[in-house]
């Protein structure tokens, strides 16, 4: 049998290679055997996403986690992954189970933990359960019945998407949404925020909002060039949607498009949200990015005077500050992003949701509202570029960013470099760029920004002809 292990958000591997009912049979012993350890009356809430077998492998690790004694909350169709986190805090849950694999392409599925507060488990826990995985699958499942465990009461089924859709409503002014003029559109990627938008504006335009495990061939990942058909819609509409908003497959990561169809990037989106928290709900706390995170925020924290940390890439670092410290934002370049007066947790729909309260509350436009931005932290651009190398390649520039060998790109010259999670060499005129190798394969990932798009893109040119040297 092979090893299990969990990535930065989860364990994922391909379905009927290595995700198999017996291996997930076995995250679910150890995961079992996790609870009895720490909870003298443990509780489970379990969901899937709109992956292939979802239910077959959600019901599975019910079945095992039944049989060992822990009382499992099983969600009866499909959902995302923040109502399972918010499901596992209302219920006081001591643990969340969420069958997804997320953004990854349609032949992965995986297996997500999600602690007691309702937001990922913090990594020491993580290793203690995968510590905990037996190397087999002892359990006969044939005879395990869930109509009998349910009976029994060790199997409770919830209606975890009716329990998302109220929080929404006793947290947005949906009646302003919903009355309001501007017209929006939703592009759920074939995933599991589908049903539950429609619940909450049903009037507005749809695109990739049905059942399709196979998401047509494209990872559920909501970043441009996956989402050309979306951007496209939006365009021929001729400016009568004002703002579009995509989620990814488990609908914890956000995408978003103005009236043009150009994609607004997650810098743009958190600095619009800190923006809306503090001027128009005066909030406070600390906000914490991940390090690929534009350095523009910093500037709009000094300008509210708010407290500012860099993390780690990887959202249970983030999420491990926000339930012990008073934080007004976490996130990430990748879109995920969370905020105060909800779960410490990625929530795409919920995000989505307050830029268009604030479209609608400001009477402003999407472009208007970054124009407000800009104005305290300055224009900018950011592009991303993963390079595809051989890994004697990828671990020569990594050497050469570790001894510092890199004083130019170009013609442009390093003021300043910061190492917290890969590289990020800085220029003049706020332009910067930042080097990380990617942990599971062969891929260097480069980003920059500058004031204008040509001018990433220029400064990408110049760092990966450095590379050829």
């Amino acid at each position: 049998m092979t090893k299990i292990k969990f990535g930065t958000d989860g364990w994922r591997a391909i379905i009927a290679k290595e995700y198999t009912v017996d291996n997930v049979a076995r995250v679910a012993i150890g995961t079992a055997t996790w609870l009895k350890h720490n909870f003298k009356k443990p509780s489970v809430v379990i969901g899937h996403d709109c992956r292939f077998a979802g239910e077959l492998f959600a019901e599975t690790t019910a079945k095992v986690l039944a049989n060992a004694g822990v009382k499992v909350y099983l969600a009866k169709d499909f959902v995302s992954t923040p109502m399972v986190s918010l499901g596992t805090l209302k219920q006081k849950a001591s643990l969340g189970v969420v069958i997804t694999a997320s953004h990854n392409p349609p032949s992965y599925n995986g297996f997500k933990l999600k602690g007691s507060f309702g937001g990922p488990l913090l990594p020491k826990e993580i290793q203690e359960v995968e510590d905990l995985i037996p190397e087999t699958n002892t359990l006969n499942l044939e005879i395990l019945d869930i109509n009998k465990l349910a009976e029994k009461g060790l199997i409770e089924y919830i209606d975890l998407e009716t329990m998302y859709v109220n929080h929404v409503e006793a947290n947005f002014d949906m009646d302003s949404i919903r009355k309001s003029k501007l017209n929006f559109a939703f592009d759920a990627m074939y995933g599991a925020g589908q049903n539950v938008m429609r619940r909450l504006l049903p009037d507005i335009d749809f695109l990739h909002c049905d059942y399709n495990p196979g998401f047509d061939g494209i990872a559920p990942e909501p970043i441009h060039r996956n989402l050309l058909e979306f951007s496209e819609m939006i365009k021929l509409s001729g400016g009568e949607i004002n703002c579009g908003l995509a989620v990814d497959g488990d609908a914890d990561r956000i995408g978003l498009y103005n009236s043009s169809g150009e994609f607004v990037d997650s810098h743009h989106i958190i600095l619009l949200l800190i923006k809306y928290l503090v001027e128009e709900k005066k909030m406070t706390g600390k906000v914490v990015n991940a390090f690929s995170v534009t350095p523009k925020v910093k500037k709009m924290c000094d300008y509210y005077g708010l407290d500012y940390q860099v993390v780690q890439i990887g959202f249970k670092n983030i999420a491990g500050i926000i339930i012990k410290d008073d934080v007004l934002l976490g996130g990430e370049e990748s879109g995920g992003i969370a905020v105060k007066g909800h779960i410490p947790e990625r929530d795409g729909i919920w995000m989505g949701m307050i830029i268009w309260e604030y479209m609608v509350k400001s009477g402003k436009t999407l472009e208007e509202l970054i124009d407000d931005v800009y104005k305290i932290v300055g224009a900018f651009k950011f592009e991303r570029i993963d390079l595809h190398l051989k890994e004697e390649d990828k671990q020569r520039i990594m050497k050469n960013c570790a001894s510092k060998s890199y004083k130019k790109f170009g013609d442009l010259e390093v003021r300043k470099v910061e190492d917290i999670d890969g590289y990020k060499f800085f220029f003049d005129n706020d332009e910067w760029v930042m080097i990380r190798p990617s942990g599971t394969e062969p891929v260097l990932r480069t980003y920059a920004e500058a004031a204008t798009t040509e001018g990433a893109f220029k400064i990408l040119e110049k760092t990966h002809n450095e590379f050829k040297k």
